[in-house]
């Protein structure tokens, strides 16, 4: 026996309904911080420590993409 049951609900109606936190904001603070950084101009610095944040390897993780964008911008420095 196979049962489906269709819910019309907002996003908001649903977080409510399972219990998960409201996360507006730091969702408006984060694109707060986004719409700065791109008013400001990103600067690799501020890049590198966006991606530091985002590594779920910490410094290894950081060394692998450091790695990968090097090689890239070498083979497309080069005419390749």
């Amino acid at each position: 026996m196979k049962v489906t049951v269709d819910v019309d609900c907002t996003p908001e109606e649903a977080r409510r309904f399972m219990g998960l936190p409201d996360m507006s904001s730091v969702h408006d603070a984060y694109t707060d911080k986004m719409k700065k950084m791109i008013e400001d101009g990103i600067t690799p610095d501020s890049v590198e420590a966006m991606m530091r944040n985002w590594m779920p390897m910490g410094e290894a993780g950081m060394n692998l993409w450091r790695t990968m964008f090097d090689q890239m911008s070498r083979a497309g420095g080069s005419g390749k």
